[in-house]
């Protein structure tokens, strides 16, 4: 078995791969399908002046909410920012910097920054603060705004299995931004929870082809619910 893009630990699988001021794009929707430990490595490396792109910035205590906790991100590029109050405390107060992407756009500009697609048009945000500032063109009449393409040097994803070669299955919601997450990245680094023998995935099933994948480990997840609702029993 081929084990050359696998790895001990987290912090193993982000060495020589994280520097001061670098991109990270980080897959996950909420704490749903977030690379967790990857994140808690990333925090521990002490790399800082992060751009992070990704949908929101988890929770407070969890998530890409650790790596604000520590003021290691200097921007981030997102769709949501609720459920973070030390996000909105920053924000507000002019510590970070933040690029509001509608969240269809936000994939996009990933799966483009992945596909080698500098940039698109698109008719969401027009009118808005999203277009201030963006180059328009007019198509059959109606009004877009050009966005470009992602490409960050560091993509972090989490998958539910994995074969030494880097093929990926993520599982049910918990697919949300990954693929196009681990496209976009110069080096994409794969939290996973079981590592299979080559050939035991079958390629109809396989979600991210190992081209795309530079480095896998293997983590026990913790899986965190981010809004816990219960009722009268």
């Amino acid at each position: 078995m081929d084990r050359r893009k696998v790895f001990a630990t987290p912090a193993a699988a982000l060495e020589g791969a994280v520097r001061d001021g670098m991109t990270v794009a980080v897959g996950g929707f909420g704490l749903c399908g977030i690379p967790e430990q990857l994140i808690v490595a990333l925090r521990d490396s002490g790399v800082k002046g992060l751009t992070c792109v990704s949908n929101n910035a988890g929770v407070d205590d969890w998530g890409l909410g650790l790596l604000l906790k520590t003021r290691q991100v200097r921007k981030m590029v997102s769709s949501y920012v609720g459920e973070n109050a030390e996000f909105e405390r920053q924000f507000m107060s002019g510590e970070l910097e933040l690029e509001f992407t509608p969240q269809g756009t936000l994939a996009e500009r990933m799966r483009a920054g992945g596909a080698g697609i500098a940039g698109f048009y698109t008719r969401t945000g027009v009118g808005t603060v999203v277009a201030e500032g963006k180059p328009h063109m007019e198509f059959d009449g109606e009004p877009f705004v050009l966005e470009r393409g992602i490409r960050a040097d560091l993509s972090l994803v989490k998958a539910w299995k994995a074969d030494p070669a880097g093929n990926l299955v993520y599982r049910k919601t918990a697919r949300n931004f990954n693929p196009m997450v681990a496209t976009c990245g110069t080096v994409t680094v794969a939290e996973v929870e079981e590592l299979v023998p080559l050939g035991a995935i079958d390629p109809d099933e396989v979600d991210t082809p190992g081209i795309f994948v530079q480095r896998i480990v293997v983590t026990v997840p913790v899986k965190r619910i981010e809004q816990r609702t219960v009722r009268q029993g």
